[in-house]
Parts: C-alpha cells; structure tokens; sequence
C-alpha cells in the first residue's frame, strides 16, 4: 500500500500514519495476516523519524489491530475491524463515504472539517439514542427533498428523513442499498405498491399529500377575470388538479386543463395569463406566455397524516430502544 503524510495538516505525523493503516485495515487493503513494512523502511520512504513509526505502532498494537512477532516484524490481527473488511456489505459502506466525502467538498466543507462534523454527530447519536431512520421517496428530487424536510421538522429529534427518488432507487445500486436499510419508508399513495415490492422486509406507508399553504393563498389571490391555464405532467392528476385550483380560486371562471405532452399546449397557453403547474411539468411552465403569472402547484406532507401514521411507528421504535442510565450528579 501506498504511504503519504500532509506535513502542513494540523495532524501529528505518528497519527496520519495510524489513520492511514487504519483505514487500510478497515476497507481490507491490509487483510488479517498481512505485513506491515518494517519500522526503519517506512521511516526512510516518508523520511520521518524511527520514534514516529514506532509511536504509530504502539498505538495500533495497544488497540489490537497489529502484533509483533520476534524476528518477523509486524501483522495485522484477526481483529473485528479486519473481519469487518470481509463483509460483502462493507463495499457500499466505502461507497456511501466516497459520496459523503465528494458532496462535502461540492459544498465546500473540507475531510478534516468533515470528520469533525461525524464525530460531533457520533457523540449526538450517543447523548440521544438511535433515531428512527426514515427515507421518504417521491418522484421528483427538489419536491421530495422539501416534503423529507417537512416530515423532519415534525418529528424532530425523533427520527432522520432522507429523500429519495423512485428514479434514483431504480438505477443506483447503493441508493437502492440505502433505502433498503431504513426503519421506514414513507411515500405517495399511487407508488406504494411499486415501492413495497422493491423492499418486502421494509415497512412500507402511504401519506396524503394535500396542496401547500403557499399554494392555497395563491390560487385565492387571482383576479376574477384571470385567465387560468391549468397543466400536469400525468394525465391521472389534471382531474385532481383542476379541482383544487376551483375549490381555492371559486371566483375564476376561466380555466383550461392540459397534459404536458399535448400536442395542444402551445395554443392553449396562448391566451393564459397565469398558469398553475403541477410539480414536475416545468416543460409547460418553460412555455408560458412572457409575462404570465406562473404558480407551482406543490403539495406537501398532511401534518395529520404524519402524526396519526408515521409518529406512532417512531414512538413505538424509540421505546424499543436500550435506554442509557445517566449517571447521578
């Protein structure tokens, strides 16, 4: 295996080099019996002091992970981090890392900082317990990472929520790997049957989704005389739709209804000077007249839903849940 050290880290060098066989040791790079390279050879390669290696050593003997034996040098033992490296399962755990890591960097949030940020987290889950491990999947990314955030803040610390695409569970293996784990998943009505058979040891539940608040004071704002385009992306919800943009604007007489691959679309936006869009048909919203008024028809989680369906599963789990006695003051 390869060595490197960053002598401008913060990081003792003796530490780097511990982190480094590790890990090695973890992910099976260094599988149960190997040999690490002798004390005065890796310090001539790294061009390091004997002391360093022989500190990073120690303390990897001192946790069981590596035994020296007289006049052979240093292996690594049969320990339950290297028999860790064995499990098949292991793989997507590296993988869900190498994503954590490589979505850290997108947002500008560096491995040390990273790290520290998983050990903060780690004590969190140690103070509070395991949390309720939701994943709620939905068809369209954004929405679905709106409606996870929803579920999220009305369970709080009780749970975390994940959202996932139906998309991405069907043409990513570690995605599918992930939901698959999760205590529970949430989705629509008309996708769990779908989402149930993917994951047959999964509890899988449906929630209502109702039109969001933002929605409603909207469609209530229009003009009288507005003329109203109402458009989805599947045909099944335009009936739905339309009936909601009646039921919160009553006052709006003049409403035309369009599936996003009607051949029609253009013509029967031409005259609209607001346009109501079902999450997921932007083509129709791409296609609006300049200037017109455009409202996305978002939904979001029913709150009562959450509470009568998915908190009593959270309670139950948490009860379930080994409870850690704080010691006395």
């Amino acid at each position: 295996m390869d060595f490197s050290i960053d002598r401008s880290s913060g990081t003792p060098v003796w530490r780097q080099i511990k982190g480094t066989i590790e890990y090695a040791i973890a992910c099976g790079e260094l599988p149960i019996g190997a040999c690490l390279p002798s004390v005065r050879e890796l310090a001539e390669d790294l061009a390091v002091a004997p002391m360093t290696i022989n500190q990073a050593y120690a303390d990897l003997k001192r946790e069981g992970l590596v035994e020296a034996r007289a006049g052979s040098g240093t292996y690594v033992t049969d320990s339950v981090k290297a028999q860790m490296a064995m499990r098949p399962e292991i793989d997507s755990l590296h993988w869900e890392i190498d994503r954590l890591l490589d979505y850290g960097e997108s947002i500008g949030v560096s491995a040390s900082e990273l790290a520290a940020l998983l050990t903060q987290r780690v004590a969190l889950r140690n103070s509070l317990g395991r949390q309720t491990s939701i994943v709620i999947v939905g068809l369209f990314a954004e929405a679905t990472e709106r409606y996870a955030r929803q579920v999220g803040g009305q369970l709080g610390e009780l749970a975390t929520v994940r959202p996932m695409t139906l998309d991405a569970i069907q043409t990513d293996p570690g995605t599918k790997a992930a939901a698959g784990g999760a205590d529970l998943i949430i989705t629509f009505s008309n996708l769990r049957p779908e989402v149930a058979a993917m994951f047959p040891t999964t509890k899988v539940v449906a929630l209502r989704f109702i039109p969001s608040e933002e929605t409603r004071l909207r469609l209530a704002s229009l003009d009288p005389l507005a003329r109203v385009a109402v458009a989805s992306k599947f045909i099944d919800f335009l009936p739905i739709i339309r009936s909601g943009v009646q039921r919160f604007a009553p006052h709006v007489r003049d409403i035309v209804a369009m599936n996003e691959d009607d051949p029609e679309v253009p013509a029967l936006l031409a005259d609209r000077d607001v346009v109501v869009f079902a999450t997921g048909a932007d083509a129709v919203a791409r296609s609006a007249p300049k200037g017109a008024h455009l409202i996305e028809y978002s939904h979001i989680p029913d709150p009562g839903d959450v509470d009568r369906v998915v908190r009593p599963f959270v309670s139950r789990a948490d009860m379930s849940k080994p409870r850690t006695r704080k010691a006395a003051p």
